[in-house]
């Protein structure tokens, strides 16, 4: 992979880390005023709906390498979509849940970027390999994720423990990403991703949400501008742009270099909490984000080996 491509993709995943952490305050506003399913079913389907016109112009352009008339493209890409699209709705469905039994936007942004352990640790079951110097990233983050989360107890709350379920779920969503990812368009397999995520959210959105919120107040919720814009962001910036910028950068990515670079999120959502929330952190958190913030940089040092880097054989 040519360096300055490799750079540009890193670059669109530091883009997407940015987003995703900024969303983490609309996560948080948002689900606590429409309930956690309806917030995430919304926005996967805005997500969905901001990208047919993006996919119109770029069919009209002829920027779309993968030609749908083939079966194997177009079997490729439906596999992809619907695959990504149900591990999302697990993964996000989990994380808004966690976020609504009162973890901040800031430790849930930190503990969902737990997957880049297990990025590396699943990827060994699939004989792909990393350099030395991204499982000392690894190790560094995890320590600033012990800095940040355990308190005096030694004990992790109910929310953590959704959020850390949610780290795995993302972390298979990285890699099933990383097969799908050269195989088909990208723009496209998003767009049906957020379809199916959003489609299958309906159901505990009927079945959850609005018995326990009863279906006049659940109503009357999205008459609240504060609903919206937090919907809307979510929707459009952080599904409909972010995500597909993450299946666009990670073509050619180590899937643990890329998974490092989206951690960074964790470091945006602490400031976002900060400026937007008025969330404080203690020093000890605080030097939990910094470990993780040179565990990200410390995986982007080339390092020389022997054995060639994994990238993906796809």
């Amino acid at each position: 992979m040519k360096m300055n491509l490799k750079v540009r993709n890193s670059l669109l995943l530091v883009l997407t880390a940015l987003i995703w952490g900024i969303a983490f305050v609309a996560q948080s506003e948002g689900g606590d005023a429409v309930g956690p399913y309806t917030f995430n079913c919304i926005r996967s389907l805005i997500g969905a709906a901001v990208l047919l016109p993006v996919i119109y112009v770029l069919d009209k352009k002829h920027y779309c390498k993968k030609d749908l008339k083939d079966t194997v493209n177009r079997k490729n890409l439906l596999k992809g979509g619907v695959a990504c699209g149900i591990i999302l709705c697990i993964a996000s469905n989990i994380q808004q849940l966690g976020l609504y039994y009162g973890a901040s936007a800031g430790k849930a942004g930190f503990l969902t970027t737990c997957y880049i352990l297990l990025v590396p640790i699943l990827g060994l079951f699939l004989k792909k390999r990393c350099s030395w110097n991204i499982w000392i990233g690894v190790a560094l983050a995890l320590a600033g994720l012990y800095l940040l989360c355990i308190k005096e107890s030694f004990a992790f709350h109910f929310s953590d423990i959704l959020l850390l379920i949610c780290a795995f779920c993302f972390a298979v969503h990285i890699l099933v990403i990383d097969h799908f990812a050269p195989l088909v368009d990208g723009v496209k397999m998003s767009c049906i991703q957020f379809l199916v995520a959003g489609v299958l959210s309906i159901i505990p959105t009927c079945l959850c949400d609005i018995p326990s919120m009863g279906i006049t107040p659940w109503i009357q919720a999205f008459g609240n501008l504060s609903a919206w814009i937090p919907i809307l962001y979510a929707g459009v910036l952080s599904c409909g742009v972010a995500y597909t910028l993450q299946i666009i950068g990670q073509v050619g990515l180590n899937s643990t270099v890329a998974s490092l670079l989206m951690s960074l999120e964790s470091v945006f959502s602490v400031l976002a909490g900060w400026v937007l929330l008025q969330e404080t952190m203690s020093p000890k958190e605080l030097s939990g984000c910094a470990l993780i913030f040179a565990a990200v940089v410390l995986a982007q040092i080339p390092v020389k080996s022997h054995k060639p880097e994994f990238i993906s054989q796809n």
